[in-house]
């Protein structure tokens, strides 16, 4: 090889890292504020990526990603956002997020762009200004789960129509979604038999604690929440020790052994949450863009945990539901 060519070679070899290094230096960086932990939220993870990449963006080619668990910690969730601010990302997104936290992030941040989604109405918990036309810089996605308290009640009692004492549990680190699951509680037993008791949990022994103190119930209903969600598992395993049928807010919990689920399709939200990130890194403006209200929902019955529990499944249940496990 002639000297001039080798040179030349050897120039353009030392010059490609410093050009890589610059291409991925100006991708756009996405802040990710996960609610739990990157092992037990990997489903949802892989759901959200494939909403980016519906819009064109895959991580490591042309977008870079910012990871923030908060490990099912609530109280955790204001300092990984305030990191995530101070780091300037382009978009931090917020799947799953309690308002709280959502509404701590705008406060200490009124530039970039946040993409949450909640279970409830977000203009009520003073997410945006309205539904139609966010306004700000914060827009994302309702999932409904407060507002199916009533729905999976009903199909409880369609499962187990001698049940007289349903137990509520709810996470009283999330207070605002603890008083909404409880009022739609009371309200929706309130022209029937049923009574409610309430238990609280926000760690796995309170849980533990919580089955300890079930007094006589009939049926258990573990209220939407992103910390029962992380134990899952756990709740599915105390249900067969216990004996108790219980109703949870999504399918996840069915696929680990719990016994019913109706609710929102968690996958398809954090899917809507990593398109309408890719639409914001593309140019659109939050304020621009409606929030997005789930039409996806799912009736899954374990049919698996109602025979271990003893429990006959209605024909007319089982022809209603999305997917049976056997």
């Amino acid at each position: 090889m002639k000297r001039r060519a080798f040179i030349t070679l050897l120039g353009g070899a030392a010059a490609w890292p410093l050009a890589v290094r610059a291409q991925q230096a100006a991708m756009p960086v996405v802040g990710f504020l996960g609610f739990g932990s990157f092992d037990t939220f990997a489903l949802y993870l892989a759901a959200f990526r494939r909403g980016l990449g519906e819009i064109g963006f895959v991580e490591g080619q042309n977008v870079a990603i910012e990871y923030r668990w908060a490990e099912g910690q609530y109280d955790r969730m204001p300092q990984l956002a305030a990191e995530l601010v101070r780091r300037r990302v382009a978009i931090i997104a917020m799947p799953g997020s309690p308002p709280a936290a959502v509404r701590a992030v705008k406060a200490a941040n009124t530039v970039i762009p946040i993409v949450f989604s909640v279970g409830g109405d977000a203009v009520k918990f003073g997410l945006v200004a309205s539904v139609a036309r966010p306004e700000g810089n914060a827009t994302g996605v309702n999932f409904f789960s407060a507002e199916l308290v009533a729905k999976r009640l009903g199909l409880l009692r369609e499962l187990l129509t001698g049940a007289t004492r349903v137990a509520v549990l709810v996470n009283p680190a999330d207070p605002e979604r603890t008083e909404a699951i409880l009022d739609d509680a009371h309200a929706a037993v309130r022209a029937t038999t049923l009574q409610i008791q309430a238990l609280k949990a926000s760690t796995s022994s309170e849980i533990d604690a919580a089955f300890a103190n079930l007094d006589r119930a009939d049926a258990l209903f573990v209220g939407p929440d992103g910390f029962f969600n992380t134990r899952r598992v756990q709740l599915a395993l105390l249900t067969m020790r216990h004996a108790i049928p219980a109703t949870y807010a999504a399918r996840e919990y069915a696929d680990a052994g719990g016994l019913m689920s109706y609710g929102t399709s968690l996958g398809d939200m954090y899917r809507q949450v990593g398109v309408y990130t890719g639409r914001i890194l593309k140019g659109a403006k939050p304020a621009d863009l409606p929030v997005i209200q789930s039409t996806k929902f799912e009736l899954v019955i374990n049919l698996q945990t109602a025979k271990l529990l003893g429990l006959s499944v209605p024909p007319t249940l089982l022809a209603r539901a999305d997917e049976v496990i056997e």
